[in-house]
């Protein structure tokens, strides 16, 4: 059994960054020709994004017409809900089920009669 743990190193870990030794990890200078590449790259870039940006609208003016007036009416409800607040869209609710019918109340049900 000794023979199987003979090859097992007993220091302790050594670890990058800590310690007398190791003064950490050294950056690495960049140069002035990576700069210039990486200015063209962001150049090209933006170029390209702007040529993105222009986007032909390819809906009918039916589409956009219906989308108009989606987004209105959208808006229309979100001003509507906005306008009251929750005890005053639980009285209407109240009000609105003693309108209703008796057909629409929960029976009893009760297994002693």
């Amino acid at each position: 059994m000794a023979d199987v743990y003979a090859d097992v190193q007993k220091s302790s870990l050594k670890l990058k960054g800590i310690g007398e030794l190791s003064s950490g990890k050294k950056k690495k200078k960049k140069s002035k020709e990576s700069k210039k590449h990486l200015e063209q790259i962001l150049t090209t870039q933006t170029k390209e994004d702007e040529a993105k940006r222009v986007y032909l609208d390819k809906r009918t003016p039916a589409q956009v017409a219906f989308d108009k007036t989606q987004e209105k009416r959208q808006m229309e409800r979100i001003l509507n809900k906005a306008s009251k607040t929750h005890k005053q869209r639980v009285e209407d609710f109240n009000r609105h089920l003693d309108t209703l019918t008796e057909h629409y109340d929960i029976p009893k049900v009760s297994w002693t009669k």
